[in-house]
């Protein structure tokens, strides 16, 4: 059998000063007990394996079977081969952005100048930020744009090798494509160089705001998101300067599902220490595209340090259970977990939320739109909580319906509230796979 010379050797390019090394795992490689690459997404476990279920990449030819160790690497892997299945092993922490933001800088641009310019003082609220600083930080987030960013073709499966193994500050574009795994992966969420200072936010008090999410998933069907972890990392939002009385905001989410996508699993991960973790709908507008769509399945992750958007959801018919929230006494007066936009189907069940003393119960739930959900067999430190009813209690102005009006069939092993926080605990996350 013909394959490509990749197989045969190594093939080296340089960049600058950097090497590259791209290396295709032939039928010759030691054999190990086990293949992350080839497994596919067991039938019945959530959306994702609707159908024809989500194989991903499981049926890749050796000359499709990919070790990385760059970006550069990992990005050339993506490219080759079109939608030919192929799997990509991750070895070690690959860094999107190993030469810093000033590699991005276009045009002058120059953060101290650009605070002297949009101080609010100097420029007021009352008109969005324009002229040479503006452009400047549009050029040089052009540049960020094009570098961070990897577009994951269909019938891809992307695996980390061993406990350690990921992607720092690069964002996965799995767009208008179908049939992807992403699994034992350490994601470090992107980190906007340049966000967007917009005086008329908020209420004409003005706002910062950042691009990229580390996942997002735009349009495509059949994706299994599996046992990684996904996190700030370096870069906390608690250490963000604070300008202009607004947090200098350089993250957006960890995981997003919008734009007519559908058949989605996420199972067995671990968000940590985020503030906008999973928006699944990203727009009041969409209808004629998402509804229908947007089916997703949630089960067996943990939640800790988060803020808001676990998920967030509008019009998908979504199946929230066996997740554990870990909410921390610095966000138990800014929080949320499960968010009700328009014409959403929510159905969480059986998750457990951990609170600090004195935290609300009832904020777990936040109502945008009048949307009937199911939300039943949930635990709040240890004991039955009905969420709908303490919210209602404790938020009437923002009263909820109950009934999703639907009733998931696609669950594997539901497994008792009480026992999800030592399960998912012990079991979520990269190198966790068992």
């Amino acid at each position: 059998m013909r394959t490509r010379n990749w197989h045969a050797h190594a093939i080296t390019a340089v960049v600058g000063c950097t090497a590259l090394v791209l290396t295709v795992t032939g039928p010759t490689a030691q054999a190990k007990p086990r293949d992350l690459g080839r497994e596919t997404l067991a039938a019945g476990d959530g959306w994702g394996s609707e159908g024809a279920g989500t194989t991903g990449g499981s049926a890749a030819d050796a000359a499709h079977v990919y070790t990385v160790t760059t970006w550069a690497e990992f990005k050339r892997a993506l490219a080759d081969g079109g939608d030919a299945p192929k799997v990509i092993k991750v070895k070690g922490m690959i860094d999107a952005v190993s030469e810093g933001c000033e590699a991005f800088v276009a045009g002058g641009y120059d953060l101290q100048q650009y605070l002297k310019d949009y101080d609010p003082a100097v420029w007021g609220n009352d008109r969005p930020a324009s002229g040479p600083q503006e452009d400047a930080r549009v050029a040089s987030a052009a540049n960020q744009d094009t570098a961070i960013k990897a577009n994951v073709p269909s019938n891809t499966t992307i695996v980390g090798v061993g406990k350690n193994s990921g992607i720092l500050g690069g964002s996965l574009q799995i767009k208008g494509v179908s049939n992807v795994i992403m699994r034992n992966l350490t994601i470090e969420a992107p980190l906007d160089c340049f966000p967007k200072w917009d005086p008329t936010d908020d209420n004409n008090t003005g706002n910062w705001n950042s691009e990229y999410d580390a996942v997002v998933v735009y349009g495509t069907d059949h994706v299994w998101i599996d046992h990684n972890t996904f996190t700030d990392g370096r870069y906390p939002d608690s250490e963000r300067p604070v300008y202009f009385g607004k947090v200098f905001q350089q993250h957006d989410g960890l995981t997003d599902i919008v734009r007519g996508s559908n058949y989605v699993t996420v199972s067995w991960n671990r968000y940590q220490d985020h503030d906008k973790n999973m928006l699944i709908g990203n727009s009041d507008g969409t209808a004629a595209l998402d509804s229908g769509k947007l089916k997703v399945t949630m089960h067996h992750n943990r939640f800790d340090g988060i803020l808001q958007r676990s998920p967030r959801v509008r019009f998908g018919q979504v199946d929230v259970y066996n997740n554990h929230y870990v909410v921390t006494e610095d966000q138990k007066d800014d929080y949320y977990i499960f968010g009700v936009g328009i014409s959403s189907q929510l159905h969480a069940t059986h998750n457990a939320i951990s609170l600090p003393p004195g935290t609300s119960v009832g904020k777990a739930l936040k109502k945008w739109n009048e949307a009937p959900l199911t939300a039943e067999e949930n635990y709040v430190n240890g004991k039955l909580t009905d969420l709908i009813a303490v919210h209602n209690a404790e938020i009437p102005e923002e009263t909820l319906q109950r009934g999703a009006g639907w009733t998931p069939t696609l669950r594997k092993k539901v497994d008792s509230p009480r026992a999800v926080p030592g399960i998912v605990g012990h079991g979520a996350g990269a190198g966790r796979i068992r």
